[in-house]
């Protein structure tokens, strides 16, 4: 009996012989009916905690007439921006009104919304926690790479399975979609505070939770909202995407003409999440940016200081006097020195 060489051999095997298959969606999918079938009562209350905000902020976003919200929204711009941005944001959201995709806007806008206020109220702490306990880095770390980095249609597939089609489930899917950047950012705004200004701290006797609130936040603002502003922007862009399960609005109007092929439609209620954006990105940007944006409240709060000094948040105003004073009191001016020197010899 002749045999085979063993290449020949590995070669004849079928890549499940080599490699077995490991039923990993078998077992995920196992794993979400039985969530499904034990904690049905919490997903149908989480369902209506989620939900009820949600309808409501939608009401009263359609409440009153498009133009009266368009001033409102412009008036806010001018407020926090500018006159120019004011004047951009009027004439964009009078462009979503004369489409006819205001209520789409104002649903979407709503979703967006609560979402990001979710991802924002989990996101911060997480990231304070992440960056004060080396080991909770390390395990948050992995969890953000698997939110941020799975494909965004993916995340749809188990929220319908636990919460049904409708607002919920968009809204579920844009809070895991969106919340990665907010604990991420908030995590090096921390980490990137100048060692020696919490020593500085530390050494004029403050606690642990004085250093943070007093010195560490507020220091670390800027990139806090910019990790803000990616949440609100992720969640704008998740929230089109929820138009496939079931979520009204602007991505309810994109489903719709992508299942009909209706070019117009499309063009215009992609504009409208564009200006959306460009709305929302300008305002968070504006507030991140504090006493320094163009904004009328800022130029308000200019006025009561003196312009021929730098402007600073006023939580950074203590660090910078305790480094100060450290500073006098580690290295005193060289003529002190002298003088006291002078007197002890004399």
């Amino acid at each position: 009996m002749t045999t085979q060489p063993l290449d020949v051999q590995l070669l004849d095997l079928q890549p499940l012989e080599l490699v077995p298959r490991i039923e990993l969606g078998a077992v995920v999918e196992s794993a979400f009916n039985w969530l499904k079938t034990n904690f049905d009562a919490f997903f149908d209350a989480l369902a209506r905690v989620i939900g009820v905000p949600t309808d409501g902020l939608i009401e009263l976003l359609q409440a009153p007439p498009p133009v009266v919200m368009v001033l409102i929204f412009a008036l806010i711009g001018l407020l926090l921006r500018g006159w120019k941005f004011a004047l951009g944001a009027l004439f964009g959201l009078l462009l979503i009104v004369s489409m006819d995709q205001w209520e789409a806007a104002m649903e979407t806008l709503a979703l967006v919304v609560v979402a990001s206020v979710i991802a924002i109220v989990i996101g911060i702490p997480v990231g304070i926690w992440a960056a004060r306990v080396r080991a909770a880095s390390t395990a948050v770390r992995p969890l953000m790479d698997l939110m941020q980095t799975m494909p965004a249609l993916v995340w749809l597939v188990p929220v319908v399975t636990l919460f049904s089609i409708g607002v919920v489930p968009g809204v579920v899917a844009t809070i895991i979609f969106a919340l990665p950047p907010g604990v991420r950012l908030t995590e090096l705004g921390i980490r990137n505070v100048d060692p020696e200004i919490v020593e500085a701290a530390n050494a004029f006797g403050a606690k642990p939770r004085q250093t943070l609130f007093g010195v560490q936040l507020p220091l670390a603002l800027p990139t806090i909202m910019a990790g803000i502003n990616q949440v609100i922007m992720l969640a704008l862009s998740m929230a089109v995407i929820a138009g496939l399960v079931g979520a009204a609005g602007l991505g309810g109007q994109v489903t719709a003409a992508l299942a009909t092929l209706n070019l117009g439609l499309g063009f215009e209620a992609g504009i409208s999440v564009v200006i959306l954006a460009i709305f929302l990105d300008r305002l968070t940007m504006a507030i991140g940016q504090g006493r320094a944006n163009p904004g009328l409240l800022s130029l308000v709060f200019r006025r009561r200081t003196d312009p021929s000094k730098p402007l600073v948040t006023a939580g950074a105003e203590e660090p910078a006097a305790g480094i100060e004073r450290a500073h006098d009191m580690n290295h005193p001016e060289p003529t002190q020195i002298s003088t006291s020197t002078m007197e002890r010899t004399s």
